[in-house]
């Protein structure tokens, strides 16, 4: 088995599959590091400016002046119902942090990697999963040298087996390096400090309000931890039905417009058909599981972590069952 995965470990690294992955890592990271760095700036500029005082002086005041923002924005007739619902949620969150003193404006290399991974878990960290184990299987059925595997005498099941490990230690390296790769690009532009700053997680959506009754305060250091241990179950989850459908349709081309597509989907679903119950059985709608721990709104009802976690456990053990029954009785050879 060890010879196998080492086989197909070989195999990823001389299609420079991965390389390309941590190239795009790296370009977006700075480009989100430095946009980051920006906004910031220019919020801390706009709100001493009209207050007369530095960020760093008094934050409590500046973060008082967004909420009062806030609460102006929802006054207008523009804003439909469900960005008021999220508005009011960010809100309270705000005042969260004002009456436990957690510096909302602060930012740090610790911050920054946790948001980070908060706003790719969904679609670009899936996207670079899909990249890796699209054409694992499809693309060695259609070049034709899956039959130089098959006509050993190894089981079938040992030789996906092997294909599946090998996507997992994928998984793991481009979940630990997107990690590494945000702290030492953003250490640059906010320093590399505040992993040990109070995060508040615990927040509830209910009927959209917030429900704080639950909420810990948590070191970043843990708080980080919690979100990149959720990044690599949604990249598991999303390997795993990528590979089936790699297994299934044996066209890359097609494979991976599959999936691509099903993600895309799932953004629009989740928006205009969130009253539609199945809707929230459908894993790329499942995807936003730090939202749980952050406690953004939800658009769909009825949806908590708990049921999310194990929705998305039944598509991956589904994609692992149908993978291996299917590559093990179906007549590849022809």
């Amino acid at each position: 088995m060890f010879r196998l995965i080492e086989n197909e470990v070989i195999k990823m690294i001389s299609k420079k599959r991965l390389m390309f992955v941590l190239a795009i890592l790296v370009v977006l990271i700075s480009v989100f590091a430095y946009g980051q760095n920006q906004t910031l700036e220019r919020t801390k500029a706009q709100l001493t400016q009209r207050m007369g005082i530095s960020a760093t002086e008094d934050w409590r005041k500046l973060a008082n002046q967004q909420l009062i923002d806030m609460k102006n924005r929802l006054d207008s007739p523009y804003m439909d119902e469900t960005r008021k619902s999220s508005s009011r949620v960010r809100m309270e969150q705000l005042q969260y942090n004002l009456d436990n003193n957690i510096n909302p404006l602060e930012q740090s290399a610790a911050k920054f990697t946790t948001k980070f991974m908060e706003q790719a878990i969904f679609l670009f960290l899936p996207l670079l999963i899909i990249m890796l184990s699209a054409d694992m299987v499809s693309g060695e059925a259609s070049s034709g040298t899956i039959k130089l595997l098959l006509v050993r005498n190894v089981p079938r099941w040992k030789i996906l087996l092997s294909k599946f490990l090998t996507l997992i230690i994928l998984e793991i390296l481009v979940v630990s390096i997107a990690f590494v790769l945000s702290v030492v690009i953003s250490g640059f532009f906010f320093g590399f400090g505040g992993w040990h700053a109070p995060v508040a997680t615990g927040f509830k959506v209910l009927a959209g309000k917030l429900d704080s009754t639950g909420v810990l305060n948590v070191p970043q250091w843990q708080y980080s931890l919690m979100v990149y241990s959720l990044a690599f179950y949604v990249a598991v989850v999303v390997g795993s039905i990528s590979f089936m459908i790699s297994i299934l349709v044996k066209s890359t081309a097609a494979s991976i417009g599959i999936i691509m597509s099903t993600l895309v989907a799932g953004n629009f679903l989740s928006f205009f058909l969130s009253d539609w119950k199945i809707t929230r059985y459908m894993f790329m709608v499942n995807l936003r599981l730090t939202d749980y721990l952050s406690g953004s709104f939800q658009p769909i009802d009825g949806m908590n972590m708990l049921f999310s976690v194990t929705v998305l456990l039944g598509w991956a053990i589904a994609s692992i069952v149908i993978s291996f029954v299917y590559f093990t009785k179906q007549d590849i050879l022809v």
